[in-house]
């Protein structure tokens, strides 16, 4: 994906989280921004993996960390986990953000060891009243 198109996404999807949760359907004009992260978490995924850390590295507000961690990060982890979880391990290590990221992700159906290595990379300070 080129600089342009990666920018116009990530502008876009955040743009649309930031709506009043009335304007949030996928009949708004911005729903594709939605869909296409969903589609590149899916079916291609170190796409999808690139975009999650440029929305992080753009936008670290609450709002927006609550849903990129229990949407896309938490379903990339669920499809494609054993594919990324040592790069998840480092990223996390490196990346305070996104070790806070990785706070709000659920185990949905992640291996009970793969789930374990996630929190063991985790911050959960900020989630569920921690």
């Amino acid at each position: 994906m080129d600089n342009d198109k990666l920018n116009k996404l990530i502008d876009t999807w955040i743009a649309f989280q930031k709506l009043d949760e009335s304007g949030k359907n996928e009949n708004h004009p911005d729903w594709w921004a939605v869909f296409e992260l969903m589609d590149l978490v899916q079916d291609n995924p170190e796409e999808g993996y690139k975009v999650i850390l440029a929305i992080l590295d753009r936008d670290q507000s609450t709002e927006i960390m609550e849903i990129l961690s229990a949407g896309a990060l938490e379903d990339l982890l669920s499809e494609h986990g054993e594919d990324f979880i040592e790069r998840i391990e480092y990223e996390a290590k490196d990346n305070s953000d996104f070790s806070n990221l990785l706070g709000g992700v659920w185990q949905n159906s992640m291996s009970d060891e793969l789930y374990a290595r996630v929190q063991k990379v985790w911050d959960r300070r900020g989630w569920d009243g921690n």
